[in-house]
């Protein structure tokens, strides 16, 4: 049986930020990042956003991109997560000789700084099972039949995109966010076009969804610090916590999320932050959940 924990130790915590970042890395080798997988595929359903089972709760920032990882390497089918003990206590039995998925949380510790005792944050470990690795599952219905048509899969995220009443200037040349103006500039739809993981309509509102974020980001709103030019730190993370929190929102309208550019370039880069700084991802990712959570508060109860 697997432990239903894996603790980190303070002075451990820099090996468990490496664990989390080589499995994305691993991603990034496999060719699966950006999350893309044909529409039609078995594996579509694998980019619904991870919840866990017992709570009913999202799983939030890395989480996600663990889960994510996990789900695609094994080809697990349903979103739902829960530890061997939540499981159990829902009558569930784990097939003998499944392994569990490590997710992370922060939990503290206390420590004396300049003669005051201060609560120290550090990374903790924990496993979850997918509710495909029980002993009876059964298969649900198709990612189709759960999600509705596309058409009103794109009505919602159309109302979703006018309720944050972002200034968008359609008439642009490129996708881009200019803070000083505080407006999304984008291409038209019809400058888009269909691949072979998704239309080009799907593709319109995935640019659209990484602009938003990065619009988020103003001093007015959550007030990011988002780098100034390509090439420094800040700008690396930002556009990485832009490109995570799109692939959150996709997968909340049920919609496949692109990379931004060239596929080759695009996975450079990210090897290239995610070598520099192996902390980086874990705080994008939170950075990327905080951001879709603010989208979603401008959302009409």
């Amino acid at each position: 049986m697997a432990s239903q924990f894996l603790t980190q130790s303070p002075t451990s915590r820099k090996d468990l930020y490496q664990q989390v970042t080589d499995t994305i890395m691993r991603q990034l080798d496999t060719g699966t990042i950006p999350w893309q997988q044909p529409w039609k595929s078995d594996t579509a359903r694998l980019l619904a956003l991870p919840e866990n089972s017992t709570t009913g709760k999202q799983y939030r920032g890395i989480n996600i991109l663990l889960l994510w990882a996990s789900a695609l390497e094994r080809k697990y089918a349903s979103p739902e997560w829960a530890s061997f003990k939540q499981w159990k206590q829902k009558g569930q039995i784990i097939r003998k000789g499944e392994k569990g998925s490590l997710i992370v949380y922060y939990d503290t510790f206390e420590k004396e700084v300049d003669g005051e005792v201060k609560n120290i944050p550090f990374l903790k470990a924990s496993v979850v099972f997918n509710r495909c690795q029980l002993k009876d599952y059964v298969p649900s219905l198709s990612p189709e039949a759960e999600q509705g048509s596309l058409p009103k899969r794109l009505s919602l995220v159309e109302a979703f995109v006018q309720n944050t009443q972002a200034c968008i200037d359609y008439t642009g040349n490129e996708a881009c966010y200019v803070s000083a103006l505080d407006k999304i500039y984008m291409p038209s739809l019809e400058a888009f076009v269909d691949t072979p993981v998704c239309s080009a309509t799907e593709h319109f509102y995935s640019t659209l969804h990484h602009e938003l974020i990065h619009w988020s980001g103003n001093q007015k709103r959550l007030n990011r610090n988002m780098g100034k030019r390509f090439g420094d730190s800040a700008y690396a993370a930002e556009e990485l916590t832009a490109e995570l929190g799109a692939a959150f929102l996709c997968a909340s309208f049920g919609l496949p999320t692109t990379e931004k550019g060239n596929h080759a370039s695009y996975i450079d880069h990210w090897k290239q932050v995610l070598q520099k700084d192996n902390r980086c991802l874990i705080v994008a990712a939170s950075e990327a959940s905080k951001a879709v959570d603010y989208l979603h508060t401008l959302q009409p109860t």
